[in-house]
């Protein structure tokens, strides 16, 4: 199968793209930036180029989009916009265009609201955030093609956190602060958490290009959920010595004032900083998923979730 990867050069689709050769596909990688360890396959492209985009992908039985903009803060309303729904647009049209049947795309347990535990696919998507509503918006484009393209296959899946060697995302930044000794602790910590290994995420990406005809949607998460108390103590035994100490807390409150002096200085200063008060919601908030209807599928995680974790803890800070 000759697949198109969008986004291939970054963390997930890096592994997926290794994946996908192992398995004796034929892969490009289409992206903004340039793939590190797949160089002779990237083609430097942006999503929101329809013209680049439709010419990468000719001649493909798939596409997986990966490619998006992250950031859900103030100053990036518009790129996740013109990225996230124009880019999804984009490779919708491309598929049409070179009569490529079979999508692959990345979406967002964002698309549902915060503090609605075990949310599963039959809930109504509310979005916690602009980031949520734009994955959300891509989503309904993509649908829109899978309904009027015969013999079309569509595979949404909505991820959670993701973390693993290599990545510097929210989980990363939650360890670096413990392994350091400025870990702060917001609220009581009682909240949990899904999150997904990269590993696994590219697994199943890759098995989902042997689904059916036809449309599906299943959010992904690696079991069991923790709690945000659970996984810092997970780190404090598993990171070396200097990751041991305790940690200053604060009442959730006071973390929400914090965060939304940062938003007023960041708007006066027309820059983001670490502290946001979205982030500090969102940090307390209960974030889990429902994976029964991926779970129905037979899929097996190669890693499970306190393997992983203790995996990229080693691969980040070393080992005791």
């Amino acid at each position: 199968m000759k697949i198109l990867v969008t986004g291939g050069s970054g963390f997930i689709g890096t592994r997926l793209v290794g994946e996908l050769l192992e398995a004796g596909h034929q892969v490009a990688i289409f992206d903004i930036a340039a793939s590190a360890t797949y160089p002779s396959l990237c083609l430097r492209g942006d999503v929101r180029d329809a013209r680049a985009l439709t010419a990468a992908a000719a001649g493909c039985d798939a596409i997986i989009h990966l490619a998006a903009e992250h950031r859900d803060d103030a100053l990036s309303t518009a790129l996740c916009e013109k990225v996230n729904v124009g880019g999804a647009a984009n490779v919708a049209a491309a598929a049409q265009a070179v009569g490529c049947r079979r999508v692959v795309f990345t979406s967002s347990v964002a698309v549902y609201p915060l503090n609605t535990p075990s949310s599963t696919e039959e809930d109504p998507p509310r979005p916690c955030n602009r980031y949520g509503e734009s994955k959300l918006a891509a989503e309904q484009v993509f649908l829109g093609w899978a309904r009027n393209t015969p013999g079309a296959t569509l595979v949404t899946v909505r991820a959670c956190v993701v973390f693993g060697e290599g990545n510097r995302g929210n989980v990363y930044n939650l360890l670096r602060l413990v392994h350091r000794r400025r870990f702060v602790m917001v609220g009581r910590g009682e909240n949990r958490k899904s999150m997904a290994y990269g590993g696994n995420v590219s697994r199943f990406l890759a098995a989902s290009l042997a689904f059916p005809a036809g449309i599906h949607l299943y959010n992904y998460a690696d079991k069991p959920d923790l709690s945000v108390a659970e996984l810092v103590a997970l780190a404090q035994r598993a990171l070396p010595e200097g990751g041991s100490a305790g940690f200053m807390r604060v009442p959730y409150w006071a973390g929400v004032v914090a965060g939304s002096a940062c938003d007023a200085l960041a708007a006066l200063a027309g820059r983001q900083f670490p502290i946001s008060a979205n982030r500090i919601r969102k940090f307390c908030a209960e974030t889990t998923v429902s994976t029964r209807r991926l779970d129905q599928t037979g899929f097996v995680r190669p890693f499970a979730l306190e393997e992983a974790l203790v995996k990229t803890i080693h691969f980040e800070f070393g080992k005791h």
